[in-house]
């Protein structure tokens, strides 16, 4: 039981953390399209580093556990 628990939590935050780096990409393109060349880049850091982190815990949640 408390093994499913935990693989939901690592797949949820592997898929929250694939949200974040989306997230941080489209304000990026849409931040870049008004001209705002640092703003963009700064977003699309965060976005990278806040979505890889969460994915990067997830996953190495998921490892711990191996196969389900």
């Amino acid at each position: 039981m408390k093994r499913d628990w935990l693989w939901s939590l690592a797949k949820g935050l592997e898929g929250l953390g694939l949200l974040l780096v989306l997230v941080g990409l489209v304000v990026s393109v849409q931040s870049g399209m008004q001209d705002e060349g640092l703003e963009s880049m700064r977003t699309e850091a965060y976005g990278l580093l806040a979505g890889g982190a969460l994915f990067g815990i997830g996953w190495l949640i998921e490892r711990a556990l191996g196969s389900r």
